[in-house]
Formats: structure tokens, sequence, C-alpha cells
């Protein structure tokens, strides 16, 4: 159930992949293809490639390939259907669906998204014009929020009565919609009330920038019965708190740009690291940070940096983080803030300071040793020994035997202990199996030159009347590139057949995609048959020598004089041919020679 396929095809011939991108990363033109710094690595020397004519682009560093949808997938973190959607409302595309049901989902959340909408202008608009929102108004100026900063992030304030949301949007939002987005609630007597009151709120938007459900927060000195301090909206068809991040629609593009995220605990958090400089800000709604938010995250960078206490969760969330390191490729830092002080509270007093603790973030291990040092009394041996000894029950926690090492010799310098007694100590405590996270294979800047093989795959892609009918997948020596020489097929769309290969053949025609043809066409084929030819010379003079068949012999000799013809004659396409032909036709591969 889905798109139709004929329907993302329109989508993706609309999208012009150059201006996609080009949104979030500055291309330059380079010869047929357009090149610019990769959106999804950091990095100094431009190794991001787009082929224009077929739209797909690939990275030579981190590999990320693909077409706009893709693109869209990565960078915005939508699925799939979702990312259709997106690009064919830019491209004035109405889609159909495969299923009643399915269209109908789609308009479902359409229509839930527009009530919460709604919902969010009404509380915004209360919170500044109402005079009911006034001790609102002066907490969040108390806090340090300026009038600009409330509109740009849509703060709003609900009112203490029961039901005033829901008399305000009886025209725009039936009962079931306010109840399907946990707006509001049915009460005992069958009513409906709203589900905040007397909160100020902070509206919550997915990754494409959609309000899907709020936080709330009561004002200071309201008392126990107003209720916890903060609320949020109730899990829904839109609000997932294991997977949302507050601020992550406005965040997403100076992630890119900074390679790295910022995660608070609060709302106001966010809104104060923006204020300070720092727009790569998000926060957990409301819930301890999960594998889903590691993901979203990842999509965007590879870099995450805690601001808050990420030493008070003890060693069950260090195992997580640690895993998820690992899993995802990414590294976690902590900021090391003043104590009790929020990131908030930072940003306004004193942006500077925010800032360099953000640039000199820890990683997340190293954070907690120090941590397990600082409380440790130096200036004896026994206070050193027992710091030591704190931290090493850190350090075990790490899976990797490489790193724990490491940090063990820091920790034995810091506390002047012979290193090899400290490791003496870990092998008494708990054992764990070290797991070494390596460099992503490919993490080079830039592309390696394509091998002749490869050059030929490149014509077949992009110049196929530049290539010979007598080139067949059976004169290559990787069985991988044949396979996928038999695979591009004439007048297929590129786009098409990366979808159809899979594993390393998917990867390979990805990379291959965005490569420019080789210029001088005749002197790579002729190469490629000359080396084709070289192997089977090879492997039947091999075969020669076992079974004294002097046929084989003859057939030999005639093979090695085109060769040398060929050669000498700069790889003259005729005779390229003629030995192609021999190969193929007038020579089957002797039993035991491999062609």
């Amino acid at each position: 159930m889905g798109i139709l396929a004929e329907d993302v095809a329109r989508v993706r011939e609309a999208t012009d992949i150059v201006q996609l991108i080009s949104n979030t990363v500055a291309l330059r033109k380079a010869g047929r293809r357009w090149q610019g710094l990769c959106p999804f690595h950091s990095e100094k020397t431009p190794s991001f490639s787009v082929n224009a004519e077929e739209g797909l682009y690939y990275c030579f560093g981190c590999r990320a390939s693909g077409d706009a949808i893709t693109f869209v997938r990565q960078t915005e973190g939508l699925d799939f259907a979702a990312s259709v959607e997106l690009l064919a409302s830019r491209a004035g595309i109405t889609l159909r669906y495969d299923s009643k049901g399915e269209a109908a989902q789609h308009g479902r959340r359409r229509k839930l998204t527009e009530v919460v909408a709604a919902a969010v202008e009404w509380y915004h608009e209360r919170l500044l014009q109402h005079p009911d929102a006034g001790a609102a108004r002066g907490y969040l100026r108390s806090r340090g929020l300026t009038g600009d900063e409330v509109r740009a992030f849509k703060v709003g304030w609900a009112p203490a009565g029961w039901d005033e949301l829901c008399a305000g949007l009886r025209s725009v939002a039936p009962a079931e919609d306010l109840t399907e987005t946990g707006l509001a609630v049915v009460s005992s007597r069958g009513g409906l009330i709203d589900n905040f009151r007397s909160r100020v709120l902070f509206p919550v938007f997915d990754v494409r920038g959609d309000p899907v459900g709020f936080g709330g927060r009561i004002l200071p000195g309201s008392g126990e019965r107003a209720g916890p301090k903060y609320k949020n909206t109730p899990e829904s068809p839109l609000y997932a708190k294991s997977r949302l991040l507050y601020g992550l629609n406005w965040a997403k593009d100076a992630m890119v740009r900074a390679g790295e995220v910022i995660v608070c605990e609060g709302y106001t958090d966010v809104i104060g690291l923006h204020a300070a400089g720092l727009p790569q800000a998000v926060a957990t709604c409301g819930t301890a940070l999960t594998e889903d938010h590691v993901k979203t995250m990842r999509r965007f960078c590879d870099r995450i940096v805690l601001a808050f206490d990420a030493d008070a969760a003890g060693s069950a969330a260090a195992e997580r983080i640690y895993q998820w390191e690992s899993a995802h490729q990414l590294d976690v830092y902590v900021a090391d803030l003043p104590p009790g002080t929020d990131p908030d509270d930072l940003a306004r007093r004193d942006p500077h300071d925010l800032g360099e603790r953000v640039s000199e973030a820890r990683p997340f291990l190293a954070y907690r040793i120090q941590r397990a040092l600082g409380r440790g009394n130096m200036d004896t041996t026994e206070g050193r020994v027992r710091a030591a000894d704190a931290a090493l029950t850190v350090i075990d926690e790490h899976p990797s035997p490489i790193v724990r090492d490491q940090y063990l010799m820091d920790v034995a310098d810091r506390c002047r202990l012979p290193p090899d007694r400290l490791r003496d100590e870990v092998a008494r405590l708990r054992p764990r199996q070290g797991v070494s996270r390596g460099v992503p294979e490919g993490s080079a800047s830039g592309p390696s030159e394509p091998s002749i093989e490869e050059q030929i795959l490149l014509l077949r892609m992009h110049a196929p009347g530049e290539l010979p009918a007598w080139i067949s997948s059976r004169q290559f020596s990787s069985e991988l590139h044949g396979r996928i020489f038999k695979l591009l097929v004439d007048g297929t769309p590129l786009v098409q057949l990366t979808e159809v290969a899979e594993g390393e053949a998917a990867a390979v025609m990805a990379r291959l995609s965005v490569w420019e043809p080789p210029e001088h066409a005749a002197q790579v084929v002729g190469r490629f048959v000359f080396d084709a030819a070289s192997r089977w010379i090879d492997e039947v003079t091999r075969v020669a020598r076992t079974s004294g068949d002097a046929g084989l012999g003859r057939h030999l000799g005639e093979v090695q004089l085109v060769c040398a013809e060929l050669r000498a004659e700069n790889w003259l396409p005729a005779a390229a041919e003629r030995l192609a032909l021999l190969l193929d036709e007038e020579l089957p591969a002797p039993e035991g020679a491999r062609r």
C-alpha cells in the first residue's frame, strides 16, 4: 500500500536535484557534474558529487548516496511516503494512492495537524493579547525571553477556564479531532474540557515543521493543585515523545552546518541557546534520551553534545550511550556547565562562556572520569587511590579495550599511580567483551580513480553509444562488475536501476553514478580487452603446462600476437575488436581455465 509508482516517478522527474540540494549546501559546476561539501559529514575538501541528468548524488567520503527522495529522507528525517509528499507539494503534483485506506490515512493526518496548528495560533494570540496572560508574559520576561523570541517560537498561554480552547476552535475542529490530538479530554459528564489549563505552552513541531503537540509549564507559585510542573500532549497519532525533539524543525539546518547537535532538557534552554548563537539545539519532550532520538539526530550530524548533567543517570545510561556510539557511528560529548546552572541561565548571563563550554565539550567517558576524580581528595595517597578506583569503575563500563586502556593510563598519570597496578585492578572488575568502533570504510575526503573495469561501467552508464557491442560481461575479472554490467540495460533510467541493485552492487552503482565517463573511450576499451586477454593467457598457460595440450599452445600464440599488435598500435579499436572476437568466439576456455 502506498503512493502509485508512476506518481513517484513523476515527482522524481519534476524535482531539480541540484536546486534541492543547493538549499542545504553550496554546489559548483565541475564538468558535467556538481560538487560541494558533503551535508552528511564534516569535511573541508569537497567529496560530494551530484549527477543532475540522472538525478543522483554520491559522497566519496561517507558514501551517502541516492536520489531527490533519499536526500529529503536523510536531511529532513522523513519516511519515504512523507518525502515524496513533500516534493510533490513543491512541484504542484497531486499524488494518488493504491488504496483508499492509504489516502484516507494521509488525509486524516493532514486534518489533525491543521487542528493543532489552529490551537497553536489560538494559544499564541491569547498570550500576546489577553489580559489573563499578564502573569505568563511577566514570567517569560523574567526568564529573559524577548517579544521576538516569543513570536518566533510561537509560545502560548492556556487560560484557566475549563473549555475555552474547545469553544474557540468549535467552528474548525469537531470533538473527535480535539480528543484525538490530545487537545481535549472527555469529562465525567461526557463533555469536553481543555487538556491544558493555566500553563505557558511551547508548541512542538515534527521534523518537517508540522505542529504535533505542546509542552506546558505551570507558573511559579501556582501550588500543588495546579498539577505537575510540566505536562505534555499525551501520545497520539501525531505525538510520540520517545521520537520527537523540541526545536528540531528549527535546528536541523544548523546541525548539518555545525556537524553537531546540542541536547538540552528544557524548552527555554533551546530558545536561550538560539539567542546565544547556537541554533543547533534541541530538547527531549519530557522524557529521557532514547535510541529513536539518537537515530533522528544522526541523520543530520555525527556529534551529540549533552548540555545537562550527563553523570546523574549512572552506568545504565552510560551503557546505552556506548551502544549508540558504536551502532550509529557517532560521538557523544558533554558540555561542562557550572553546577546548578541551566543552559538557558548561562545563555542569558554569559553567552560567550556558554559557547566556549560547548566547543570544549569532553567525550562522554572523559567527562564521567573527570567527575569521578573530582570527588576525590588528590592531596593524599589514600584519596588518589580511592579516586582511581572510582574512575576505573567508570572506565570499565566502556566496551572497547583500547579506549579503556588509553583512559586508564590517563588516570594513572593524574593519580600518580603505576599503570600496571591499575590494569591488575581492572582485571578484577567484571569482564567485558571489547568492541572497538572503527572508522567507516571510505572515509577519505576524496574519490579514488576508477579502475579500467569501472571506466567500462561508466561508459555503459553515461555514454553507451561509445561502447562497442562486442563488450560482454564475461570479459570482466570481477564477478561484481560483470553483474553490474548486465544490470545496466540501455535506455533504462539509472535511478531505476539503482533501486533494483542490492548490497555491494548498489553501492558501486551509486558511486559511479556521479563520475564523468572517460574522455578517450577507444583507449579504455582497448585496455579493457587487453587486460581480459592477459588474464586468459595466464590461465591457459597454466592449464597447457599441466595438460600437455599442444592445441592450446597454438591458440595461445595467436592471442599473444594480437595482444602485441593492440599494444603497439596504441589500443587501436580494430585490433581490440579482433582480440575480443578471438576471446569470445574462436577460443572457448579450456576445461579448468577461467574466462
